[in-house]
């Protein structure tokens, strides 16, 4: 075993598998649902960007490249000056929803290089410009835009021309789990020396003024010594030991009312002190003479000649020591990068190339460091005010007032720790995949902790994010589970029986609730909104039309057709050492069979475009089809599982029974949804029969509808030339293929599916038509592309769509990468041209990528497709 292997092995013995410290820091506080108090449910303006630096959070803190301890109590982070910039660089700057063109959008350069699972080693980059960072100009081009134009970005704005930038590496390497060491180095790429300042803060969460019952922390100077001591009840004693600095600040981690609100200070150690005694002198005597605080930073005033660097070291720790910066302590950073060496040589595949090496890598850092601290207890949200805002009795009646119960507090996988500091149920699902191949045990952790009595909700409905807990999400946890549990069994040769039975007794309930609220007739056609692709439909999904129009969801009904055999799936597997949960088993098989009849007999089924479509049902008792071509059809392909029948001659009171329900149906001429291979001893269970199959692969397939050349596309190009446009009483409703950014404001207008490629739904199917190849093996050979005269089995069609996403990351023979776009011009760099952005969504056409661009989160899927 590694060492790292090692330290994973001691945390699979915790009762929470996490180290105290790690990237648990979020990169953005403000603009969230918790820490809003207006009226009006206006998050993103209630504490803006703007007052960030001023005011004192209730229920987090975000930092530039920061660590936490698991509770977000002690915090250490970055902040930076360039002489110019009239507020240090403290946190990443981005735009407010209703400031971009297409929603919100960070406006920063920043890079996760490494990390590994116990965060004993761990890297990002961050690239300051030394011109006067353009906040109003971002704002101002961005606001002026149309959502017909792109994004302006950073890199528009020419204050990365002629390399007038610093690469400020910040660098984590643990002695042991309370003993880190820390250096930070400042590459001038430059030709010409430039001036930086430099301000590692360490700082306490406030706590002690919303909290009362908390005692405040303190952090105090100790003689002259270049250390200080940071004291809290629950943590304990840490010391922040730092190379001799030019100066040194403390101040409070408390809201300068005088700034914001026009009420008077209590003292002048406020939270942006530090702003005002480095930009403009003010205080700058005082913050020095100060010895103790709620918030430290020594001061370095750096002037670095061009092409040259400068590196400083600090280290935390819970031990006092003489001499922190002994002789050798500067390896500690190089033993830790060969400890992340051998880890992912030990652990991933060893034939793979560099370029193919590195972006696994990085894919897998920056879903490591997607790792974040997640408070919030809406029964508090709602009852307590914040001090600041007007108290009205309205507040209790609004946003997820009904969600009460939830009460987070953990460290949990973000999408992206900028554009969604905030979990989301069905991205968790797709995060806990990629995460099984490094740690299984925290994967394991993440997809249980969802389900749990607070998060879940009594009736058993899961919550979807915090906007709206209520949203409903596809109902992926069950799949990504099973994801997990194999994963691990791969890797150890033992599968975990008792996870599974774990999170099996929690998704029947959630199953239930889905039954319940989501199928109101009871013929097995589900309802479900937008389920997390925003704006697919030719209207919001999620809103009741002006009629009494009712929509049945060909996606809803086929995420559930999964479920239930995702589930059929887990009390198989569960049976072969356990047979209480056989009668389980076929419980969901029937359910199955029931939900595939109704897809493909209740009208969802075109048999003239050969696709399946949603349906409205009118008040007049007609039904409309929706024609339109996008992965709301798709989604029959992922319900798909195959069953060796040695596994049937273990569970005689399941194949007893589904022998006696296929001969029932069949005698009865009803559908049924199985397929054997006598020769081959398998069983196939799809959704959708062998001929609809082959008509949605034609589709699937064909380069002028949905393959493009990174991977399938969210809707059919076919609406490129042929926009679908329904009139429904009076109202028209229209939508057409847009490869790019969106053009709607549907759910905010930060996001499209309405033709880019999507990783997680590209990974389904991908996985889907693997399984379909395990079944059908050389029996079956489809054209790929559909037209070309090629002919393949499925297991090589889905090696290819591999290929076609995995590209989107690739370096070509011109340092260019797809997903780069018109920016690949600062990328082909020799310094750049390792580095990789892992964007939430793709263009249709040419791959560049959209969307946030930290979403490591689901984009880390690519580390497994690499695989």
């Amino acid at each position: 075993m590694t060492a790292e292997q090692q330290r994973l092995k001691v945390n699979a013995t915790k009762k929470i598998p996490l180290e105290q410290w790690g990237p648990y820091l979020s990169e953005r506080q403000w603009g969230t649902v918790r820490e809003d108090y207006s009226e009006n449910g206006d998050a993103w303006n209630y504490v803006p960007f703007k007052q960030a630096h001023s005011r004192a959070y209730r229920w987090g803190e975000d930092g530039l490249g920061g660590i936490s301890d698991f509770f977000g109590n002690l915090c250490f982070a970055v902040s930076l000056w360039n002489g110019k910039d009239e507020i240090l660089k403290e946190r990443l700057f981005g735009l407010g929803n209703n400031e971009g063109n297409h929603g919100e959008d960070v406006k920063e350069l920043y890079y996760y290089l490494s990390n590994i699972p116990t965060h004993y080693y761990m890297q990002m980059l961050y690239k300051y410009p030394q011109q006067a960072f353009p906040y109003q100009e971002l704002i101002d081009k961005n606001r002026s835009r149309s959502k017909l134009e792109t994004e302006y970005e950073l890199l528009d704005t020419g204050v990365f021309d002629d390399n007038k930038y610093f690469d400020v590496y910040i660098t984590y390497a643990k002695i042991n789990k309370k003993d880190i060491g820390i250096r930070i180095e400042i590459i001038n790429r430059g030709k010409a020396a430039a001036p930086i300042t430099v301000l590692p803060n360490l700082w306490f969460f406030n706590r002690w003024q919303s909290r009362n019952a908390d005692k405040k922390p303190s952090i105090k100077s100790i003689g002259d010594e270049c250390v200080v001591k940071a004291v809290h009840e629950r943590l304990g004693a840490y010391y922040l030991y730092y190379q001799k600095p030019d100066t040194t600040f403390f101040t409070e981690n408390e809201t300068n009312t005088e700034k914001l609100f026009g009420i008077k200070n209590n003292s002048i150690f406020v939270k942006d002190a530090f702003h005002d005694a480095i930009i403009h002198e003010k205080n700058a005597a005082a913050l020095h003479a100060k010895k103790s605080g709620t918030k430290f930073a020594p001061v370095y005033h750096c002037q670095i000649a061009g092409g040259a660097k400068k590196t400083i070291y600090l280290r935390l720790s819970d031990v006092n020591m003489d001499a922190p910066f002994a002789k050798g302590f500067s390896e500690i950073f190089d033993r830790r990068k060969q400890d992340e060496e051998e880890f992912y040589n030990a652990i991933l595949p060893a034939h793979l190339s560099d370029d193919h090496k590195n972006i696994q890598r990085q894919a897998l850092a920056g879903l490591l460091w997607s790792k974040q601290y997640y408070y919030y207890d809406i029964e508090r949200w709602l009852s307590e005010p914040d001090g600041i805002a007007h108290v009205s009795d309205e507040r209790g009646k609004g946003r997820n007032n009904d969600w009460q119960h939830l009460k987070n507090q953990d460290v949990i996988l973000m999408p992206d720790k900028w554009e969604y500091p905030w979990y989301a149920a069905w991205d968790l699902a797709f995060h806990c995949v990629p995460m099984a191949i490094v740690d299984p045990v925290f994967a394991k952790h993440q997809i249980t902790l969802i389900m749990r009595e607070w998060y879940m909700k009594p009736d058993g409905q899961l919550p979807a994010y915090e906007w709206n807990f209520s949203d409903v999400n596809p109902p992926v946890q069950a799949w990504s589970a099973l994801q997990i549990y194999l994963i691990e069994k791969n890797q150890t040769g033992v599968g975990d029986i008792k996870f599974l039975k774990k999170v099996f007794y929690k998704l029947i309930i959630n199953f239930t609730w889905w039954i319940n609220r989501k199928d109101p007739h009871g013929k097995n056609i589900f309802q479900g909104g937008f389920l997390g692709l925003d704006n697919i439909g030719v209207f919001n999904r999620s809103i009741q039309l002006h009629s009494e129009a009712k929509l049945e969801q060909a996606d809803g009904t086929s995420w559930m057709g999964m479920y239930a055999l995702n589930l059929m799936d887990i009390a198989i597997e569960i049976a072969m050492v356990d047979d209480t949960l056989e009668d389980s088993a076929t419980k969901f098989f029937e359910h199955f069979v029931l939900i595939a009849e109704a897809l493909n007999q209740l009208g969802m089924w075109n048999e003239e475009d050969r696709f399946f479509y949603d349906t409205l049902g009118l008040p007049n008792n007609t039904t409309l089809q929706l024609r339109i071509q996008s992965i709301v059809g798709l989604t029959s392909l992922f319900a798909v599982s195959v069953i060796d029948k040695s596994v049937l001659h273990k569970l005689q009171d399941f194949t007893k029974r589904i022998t006696w329900f296929e001969q029932y149906r069949m005698r009865n001429k009803k559908f049924w949804p199985n397929e054997e291979l006598a020769e081959e001893n398998l069983m196939l269970i799809s959704l959708i029969p062998k001929n609809k199959l082959m008509a949605l692969l034609e589709r699937l397939l064909n380069e002028s509808e949905f393959l493009s050349e990174g991977g399938i596309r969210a809707l059919s190009k076919y609406h490129d030339k042929h926009p679908y446009t329904v009139n429904i009483e009076g109202h028209n409703y229209s939508i057409r293929y847009e490869p790019g950014d969106s053009t709607t404001d549907f759910f905010g207008g930060n996001s499209n599916w309405r033709g880019p490629v999507w990783m997680p739904i590209n990974f389904l199917i991908i996985k889907s038509i693997e399984k379909f190849g395990e079944f059908y093996g050389a029996e079956l050979s489809i054209e790929y592309p559909t037209g070309s005269g090629i002919y393949m089995e499925l297991s090589e069609i889905a090696a290819e769509l591999s290929k076609r996403v995995v590209s989107l990351f690739e370096l070509d023979k011109a340092y260019h990468r797809k997903l780069h776009g018109q920016y690949n011009w600062f990328y082909s760099k020799p310094e750049n041209r390792n580095l990789i952005l892992f964007f939430e969504y793709f263009h249709g056409d040419t791959g560049s990528g959209l969307g946030a661009s930290h979403q490591t989160g689901w984009t880390s899927l690519i580390a497994q497709l690499i695989s």
